[in-house]
């Protein structure tokens, strides 16, 4: 056990995580309250993703559009969260949930990665507002993201909140400069995150300078597994999975 972060460093390894709760195409959809107590209920962590509403509330929220998953045209963060409120995910009665109401639900029953969606060059107010709703928040809980701005940005200010930086091959990247873009494939800004672990695409895993850090004390969590046979094959270079589509 860490002695920084208790039991919450201890679930890093075990339960698997569900990718955005535990969703299914004819079910509860991704990021719903319905696809996170189904993943509390099997007993798995959950991974889901967070942005601002116009009126800087943190929702529950993988795109940057609303019309995959609600129908509606236009971005979430130009609509309030009561606007957002009235919508509702994949023709259910999902309606589209607040961080803070998803953790209130959650509580104690899962280890919960909170994604944060926040956009290069604007780091600050979504970590603000995440970390005021997590500090009410009595359950395992991490930070995860692509930006290392965000990260360090927490370093900074509350060191006491467990992260882990996204990141993958990085061979696409449109809103990377090239040379940014080629120093993120070699994980060169994890000197600037300074996360706690590493949250990496299943292709990145066994990469050498990924096994470089896991052999120095930085667990591993892949994503994102999507069969029994993928999982088996990177199991050796990972500490823990991000999964969706089977039963982990």
């Amino acid at each position: 056990m860490n002695t920084q972060f208790g039991e919450t460093w201890d679930f890093l390894f075990h339960p698997p995580v569900a990718h955005r709760g535990l969703w299914t195409p004819d079910g509860a959809p991704e990021n719903s309250l319905g696809a996170f107590q189904a993943a509390c209920r099997a007993g798995y962590g959950i991974e889901l993703d967070v942005q601002l509403s116009a009126d800087g509330e943190a929702m529950i929220f993988h795109d940057e559009d609303l019309e995959r998953m609600t129908g509606a045209k236009g971005k979430l963060r130009d609509r309030t969260a009561a606007d957002l409120a009235e919508l509702r995910l994949k023709d259910t009665d999902e309606p589209i949930p607040t961080l803070m109401d998803t953790l209130a639900i959650i509580g104690h029953r899962a280890m919960v990665h909170v994604e944060l969606k926040t956009p290069f060059g604007d780091v600050g107010p979504l970590e603000q507002r995440v970390h005021d709703v997590l500090i009410d928040h009595a359950g395992p809980v991490c930070v995860i993201g692509f930006n290392p701005y965000s990260h360090a940005w927490f370093a900074d200010r509350f060191p006491g909140v467990l992260r882990g930086l996204d990141s993958y091959n990085y061979k696409r990247a449109p809103h990377l400069a090239e040379e940014q873009r080629q120093a993120f494939a070699r994980l060169e800004h994890v000197a600037i995150a300074r996360p706690h672990f590493l949250a990496l695409s299943v292709d990145m895993v066994a990469d050498p300078r990924a096994v470089a850090y896991r052999d120095k004390g930085m667990p591993v969590v892949a994503w994102t597994v999507r069969d029994p046979a993928q999982w088996q094959e990177i199991k050796p270079h990972c500490d823990n999975l991000i999964f969706e589509g089977f039963a982990a």
